[in-house]
């Protein structure tokens, strides 16, 4: 740092030793004047400066500091610093500026480093915000998958690929991946103790593992490298996801472009395992609180639908796909005496476990009133008051249908439910507008147990369908829009009551409603199914049934022929239906269905086969039905087992597959979408 006194009268300017060593300038080359410090201030940077000055002389300032730039005599460029202080007389004239001079390469450099640092600390920022955002809204595995696995996530960290590992029973399982054969395929599910994979040795030891080279990838993992090698990783990460103080999981971060990680990117990459960690552990709690959920809902109702002679039935259920709560929606289908069936639709008020227990209760009772011969009337005042003497503080809306199937005659009461809707075999669909009481429960506290009755008929062919609030609604809209909708969809929707079962199921899952929603469909026999054709019984009605038709093969437990014509009849259907090259992978996850009923319930089964006729495509169902409310499960068969991979199979080779309660227990279902082929139905 030098100093000057520049004269203005004279326009000498005296510039110390340390003010000519800013300069560069050696003393026997400076004159006194300014114009000898041309030679080391470029142009541009002098034209900038004097107006810097002229216009701090011109405006009255008192001082004034500039940064620019000084050409060394080695030709480097450096940043310099000068601050004058200009003096004037008594008129406000300038006559006088005394300042410094000093060599600001260093401050400069040391600021550019700090907005440097502050902007990297605010991306860092970003990441971490962003990312914890993303995962606030992750309530299932499932959902942390989506985040971690995003696109935008991805390029956030600035990687090109991710892999998420969970820790089970001394086992990682690989359940997501960024781009596809970026890990061993054989080896998607890993011991802990191995010491083949990165993966295996971060979950052993809690600590993170940073390999920074290819080469270190290629001598430290060679099982790996060749799957490595060709997505150009030149770096990874792996980073143990740690929550309550035990490994959960162990995600992989890959990179294309880097060769080192600062130890800023280390903490802020463990900073967000930390975060993931808690979520993922939160994620697999919920799935678990919400499969218990399930099991209790499916416990609730009905262990098996009876079958009713002169009628179809179907009755559906589904929990909801968002949320933990489980509903208290119910359904029932009661056997009467002298030829009548009552039709029960219910929904406990409440979406927790209590509200699960009383419709179990309310569900037990009803069938209990119904099936002592009560009337409609009778049954509903008579359920109103055990709910209220409960003394749950709960209420339930329901509606009770009771159905001659020789005469046809209906009589119908409502408790604050939504009303019954028919359609008839011309397609005509209809609300039926039944008046009704105040919900159960409150009928009875408010001393109001009238209930009345509306008597109608019932005709041949008619389809009678109940069901709860959960098939109605819709986000934005009222009820009776939902209603209107619900209307359009059965009138266009298919004859089999099954196939239209799960045509409603399937608009429900597409909304992601919060509701649960229960649904029954009675068709009343003696009227045409349009469009659906003949159900057999073995492989022999293959050949005569259309491409819409269904196959039905009932497999007694441990009969060995039942379930070899079982065989035939599926390889028989799928033959005649023209699977295409789809057949094999049909046959093989049928048989599996088939067998996996039969080796882990109790009782028979039942396989049914039919083309879904209302997809925009043509597509295969296979449902095997058994009354075992037990739920399958995914198992890990190990590198040695001999089992567990039934499910496995079905999920790679099926489209869609998946569970359902379906009265007699549970129905495991799948499809395939098969080439249409011309002329296939005169064919069959």
């Amino acid at each position: 740092m030098g100093s000057f006194d520049w004269d203005l009268d004279t326009g000498r300017m005296h510039l110390d030793s340390s003010g000519l060593a800013v300069f560069d300038l050696d003393p026997a080359d400076y004159d006194g004047f300014p114009t000898s410090l041309s030679v080391r201030v470029p142009t541009a940077e002098g034209i900038r400066l004097d107006a810097l000055v002229s216009q701090a002389l011109k405006d009255g300032s008192q001082d004034y500091g500039a940064y620019f730039k000084v050409r060394r005599r080695d030709g480097t460029l450096q940043w310099t610093h000068t601050q004058g202080s200009i003096r004037r007389d008594a008129t406000g004239r300038p006559h006088r500026i005394i300042g410094i001079v000093r060599d600001a390469t260093v401050e400069l450099e040391l600021s550019r480093r700090r907005l440097t640092l502050d902007a990297e600390r605010e991306r860092q920022s970003r990441i971490v915000e962003s990312t914890t955002a993303a995962l606030a809204h992750a309530s299932t595995v499932r959902d942390v998958i989506g985040v971690l696995g995003d696109q935008e996530t991805l390029r956030r960290l600035g990687a090109i690929n991710v892999l998420l590992g969970l820790v089970e029973n001394h086992h990682i399982e690989l359940v997501a991946e960024g781009k596809a054969g970026s890990y061993v395929p054989e080896h998607q599910f890993s011991d802990v103790d191995a010491d083949d994979f990165p993966m295996s040795e971060v979950v052993r030891t809690m600590q993170p593992r940073f390999i920074t080279s290819p080469e270190e990838f290629k001598h430290g993992y060679p099982l790996l490298w060749p799957y490595i090698k060709p997505l150009g990783v030149t770096a990874a990460a792996y980073l143990p996801l740690v929550a309550l103080g035990r490994p959960v999981g162990v995600l992989g971060l890959f990179y294309a472009d880097r060769r080192a990680f600062t130890p800023e990117e280390r903490n802020l990459l463990l900073a967000l395992a930390s975060t993931i960690a808690q979520s993922l552990e939160r994620a697999r709690l919920y799935d678990q609180e919400h499969d218990l959920a399930e099991r209790l809902q499916q416990a609730m109702l009905p262990p098996s639908i009876p079958q009713v002679p002169g009628a179809e039935v179907a009755v559906r259920y589904r929990s909801p796909r968002t949320g933990l709560d489980i509903g208290g929606d119910w359904y029932d289908v009661i056997p009467l005496p002298r030829g009548r069936v009552a039709a029960v639709i219910g929904d406990v008020q409440g979406h927790d476990t209590q509200a699960a227990a009383v419709m179990g209760q309310l569900r037990i009772v009803l069938r209990a009133y119904a099936s002592e011969g009560h009337s409609p009337a009778t049954v509903m005042a008579r359920a109103s008051t055990f709910l209220h003497e409960l003394d749950t503080e709960r209420f339930a809306t329901c509606c009770y249908a009771e159905i001659d199937l020789a005469t046809g005659s209906l009589q119908v009461v409502r408790a604050g439910h939504v009303d019954p809707l028919v359609r008839h075999p011309d397609g005509i669909t209809r609300w039926l507008p039944v008046p009704g009481g105040l919900p159960l429960g409150l009928s009875a506290d408010f001393g109001r147990l009238e209930y009345p009755v509306t008597s109608l008929t019932l005709d041949p062919g008619d389809a009678l369908l109940l069901c709860t609030d959960g098939l109605l609604e819709q986000p934005g809209t009222d009820l009776g829009s939902g209603m209107r909708e619900l209307r359009e969809l059965v009138t266009a929707g298919p004859d089999d009551v099954d196939e239209l079962a799960d045509a409603l199921c399937d608009v429900v899952e597409k909304r992601g409603v919060k509701d649960d929603m229960a649904l029954v469909l009675l068709r009343r026999g003696g009227g045409a199914l349009r469009g659906v054709g003949a159900a057999g019984d073995g492989a022999g009605a293959a050949g005569a049934c259309g491409p819409t038709g269904r196959l039905r093969q009932h497999i007694p437990a441990a009969d060995p022929d039942a379930l070899s014509a079982a065989r035939h009849m599926i390889r028989a259907a799928v033959r005649a239906w023209g699977a295409g090259e789809r057949a094999d992978e049909i046959e093989l996850v049928a048989d599996e269905l088939v067998t996996n009923a039969l080796l882990h319930t109790d009782g028979a089964a039942e396989a049914t086969v039919r083309m879904v006729a209302a997809a925009p495509e043509r597509r295969l169902r296979i449902e095997v039905e058994d009354r075992s409310s037990a739920m399958p499960r995914r198992r890990e068969p190990g590198e040695s087992g001999v089992s567990g991979r039934g499910l496995l199979l079905v999920d790679r080779l099926a489209d869609v597959w998946g569970v359902e309660a379906r009265g007699g227990g549970k129905v495991v279902w799948c499809e395939f979408a098969v080439p249409a082929e011309p002329g296939l139905s005169a064919a069959a």
